[in-house]
């Protein structure tokens, strides 16, 4: 690696790559690999090697929008903060300060996500904030609260994974969300271990597995509760391990007993001989691992389905044991610590809850206000959305694409288009952002200096390596800004590591304990597990606390240490196939484009790879409609339509589709989706829906 190159992190998925960034002779940097991170080893995909092509002044935002005469146009930054700043103030005093929405993003710095927190609370006054990472793991999140009394995308690093028995993965596509981990997999199966796969399409994932199970849409949930079934039928629960370590065993396995595999068979489609044969490959070895993803989790029932992959995972003496556990494969870049900062509705720092009095008090006395100051607990993302232009008259917005992301699109389009005033911050032109009154250029990644959080729960540090265009501040600098504007000259500082050092405080105690963290122990260490909490003060004060690679060895985070089976049942999605909708429809990514695609569909060599939307569909099914290869086909919901161009394949079962979720306009695939939520985690269903086919 060049002396002159800067250690960082890519700005994409939830893996976090390491990777070097190194200045060209004719300006800007070119991506070096840094073998010495282990969570990729050196390996990026296309995404993260062309991930320099969005700092090119030509592609991105590099002077503020105001819109005048319906165009946007040009403006200085003092005549758009103070546009901002003057609407936001009138509507609070017009309408009240829970008129005003705050929606965040997943791919923001903890130190972002912590001051877009507080300024929501403490400036604006409002609750009504949340963010993206709603629509990422809210279900596997809920689940592991509920099972585990704590909530971290992986509890052990991503190294072990080569060392367990077996994986189940359910759910993803991680060839293509996040290859370089594809490697993990290939050594557990090189070390003598298996990798089963459950997911309806027969994805470049699910085609290293060893056994391929293929549900019908909607239906993880049965099939879990099927498994946990022949694990009882079969005497191969642990018994001991469920009296010493868990509570709740009788109910969830009176529950699952109501599912016996040729009842679990018709609903899935899975098989009995499979069944079996998954439940064997998954009891034999010592050790195994059941690791979620969107697939299970976005869904009406996506807390229900984690909680009976986990039951399976108690039930079996897996949990809190070496190479063994649950884990959800967060998607976002920081999905994970951007909820355990306070962009989420209902939590402060420290994956504090907003309701509990002592939190409160607790991150109030950071903040420097009142505990009752504080508001309670807000709208979850969809419904945030869905109130836009009615209860909530003006939204500011900060690294979000919801035009594109959002469930029932162009509904939320629409909202959007109804507010009285609309402020995006942004590093390019998002659709969403089209549609402000005010656009606001931000620096991205390789600009700036902050922290994220990967899927395994591990604290990292992003190093500033370029300078940004003229024209072009950070989201901290407009949050101050906006900030002095209403009144509040102080707490707001532009600094993220003397913001971080402030999230050290307010995280301290809570469950997500940040406060033995440093950027001199993030650039020393790469990387820190949390929990981790500072040392004691004083002449007897212990080590650095070394940071929490693996969870619940000793014991879960229930006040009685144990954890919690939680009986659940099969019900069917929100959405069922009927005689006017009768195909079902689900979504997800491809490898060359990364979620709204506001960024990756600017790269050239990305959109090569990927030009644009599809809708994949099998053989039988495209004979009925008469389609051949690359025929535009309508895809209709009861939200709307979509046009794609036909991608036949075996590879997919014949009941169901496939749209990727990239693209705006006529392929927009979550113009169709349902945002019927689950009541626990407040997830839409993205990953099922009826539809119908047609051509175009």
């Amino acid at each position: 690696m060049p002396t002159t190159s800067t250690p960082t992190h890519c700005p994409y998925c939830a893996l976090q790559c390491g990777m070097a960034l190194s200045p060209l002779p004719t300006g800007g940097v070119e991506v070096v690999e840094r073998a010495d991170f282990p969570v990729n080893r050196g390996a990026l995909c296309g995404k993260g090697r062309t991930a320099p092509a969005v700092l090119d002044a030509a592609v991105r935002l590099t002077s503020p929008l105001v819109r005048s005469g319906g165009t946007l146009v040009p403006a200085s930054w003092e005549e758009a903060l103070d546009r901002i700043a003057g609407e936001l103030g009138r509507v609070r005093a017009e309408h009240g300060a829970d008129a005003l929405g705050v929606f965040g993003g997943g791919g923001l710095t903890n130190e972002k996500a912590y001051a877009l927190g507080k300024f929501a609370r403490v400036v604006l006054g409002t609750s009504q904030i949340d963010y993206n990472g709603r629509f990422c793991m809210s279900s596997a999140a809920a689940g592991g609260i509920r099972a585990f009394g704590l909530d971290r995308g992986l509890p052990f690093p991503l190294e072990d994974v080569p060392r367990t028995g077996c994986v189940i993965l359910v759910g993803s596509n991680l060839a293509e969300t996040m290859p370089p981990s594809l490697r993990f997999f290939n050594e557990l199966r090189e070390n003598g271990g298996t990798l089963i796969v459950v997911d309806p399409r027969r994805t470049k994932t699910a085609e290293q597995a060893d056994l391929h199970l293929a549900p019908r849409p909607g239906t993880d949930l049965a099939l879990a509760l099927g498994l946990l079934h022949l694990v009882v039928a079969e005497g191969r629960v642990d018994e001991a391990y469920v009296r010493e370590r868990t509570a709740g065993w009788e109910d969830a396995r009176a529950a699952a007993m109501a599912h016996w595999p040729e009842y679990v068979e018709r609903i899935t489609g899975v098989s009995v001989p499979q069944l079996r044969e998954c439940v064997r490959m998954f009891c034999e070895p010592e050790a195994a691992m059941v690791l979620t993803a969107r697939g299970p989790e976005q869904q009406s029932k996506g807390t229900d389905t984690v909680s009976a992959w986990i039951n399976l995972v108690l039930a079996t003496g897996r949990a809190g044991r070496p190479l063994s556990g649950y884990g959800c494969l967060t998607g976002q870049g920081n999905g994970q610590g951007g909820r355990e900062h306070g962009q989420k509705a209902d939590q402060l720092p420290g994956y504090r809850k907003l309701d509990d009095p002592a939190a409160r008090r607790h991150v109030a006395g950071v903040w420097g206000v009142d505990p009752d100051s504080l508001p309670g607990p807000g709208r979850s993302a969809y419904e945030l959305l869905d109130a836009l232009g009615t209860d909530i008259r003006s939204l500011l917005l900060m690294g979000s694409n919801p035009v594109v992301s959002a469930p029932r699109a162009a509904h939320v389009e629409e909202r959007l288009k109804s507010l009285d005033f609309l402020a995006v911050c942004d590093v390019v032109l998002s659709e969403t952002a089209a549609l402000a009154d005010v656009v606001l250029p931000v620096t991205q990644w390789a600009e700036e200096t902050g922290t994220t959080t990967n899927l395994e729960g591990r604290v990292l540090l992003r190093r500033r390596a370029v300078t940004p265009p003229d024209g072009v501040r950070s989201d901290l600098e407009v949050l101050h800004e906006l900030a002095a504007r209403l009144g509040v000259e102080k707490g707001f500082p532009t600094d993220p590591e003397e913001v971080f050092e402030e999230l050290r405080r307010a995280s301290a105690g809570g469950i997500a304990d940040y406060s033995g963290i440093t950027y001199r122990r993030l650039a020393e260490e790469n990387g820190v597990f949390w929990p981790c909490p500072a040392p004691e003060e004083g002449p007897a004060a212990a080590a650095e606390h070394p940071g929490t690679s693996r969870l619940f060895l000793d014991r879960f985070a229930t006040p009685d240490g144990r954890a919690r089976f939680v009986p659940v049942s099969h019900r069917p999605a929100a959405e069922e196939p009927d005689a006017d909708y009768p195909v079902l429809l689900t979504t997800g990514r491809v490898v060359a484009q990364y979620q709204s695609g506001a960024q990756t569909r600017r790269v050239a060599e990305l959109n090569a790879a990927a030009p644009g939307p599809f809708v994949e569909l099998h053989p039988r099914l495209a004979a009925r409609l008469g389609a051949a290869e690359g025929d535009p086909v309508a895809v209709v919901s009861r939200r709307g339509r979509a046009v794609a161009p036909a991608r036949i394949t075996t590879g997919i079962r014949p009941d169901t589709v496939f749209m990727p979720f990239h693209w705006p306009g006529e392929g927009r695939a979550n113009t169709l989706t349902n945002p019927a939520l689950d009541p626990t985690s407040r997830m839409p269903e993205f990953k099922v829906c009826a539809v119908r086919l047609e051509l175009a």
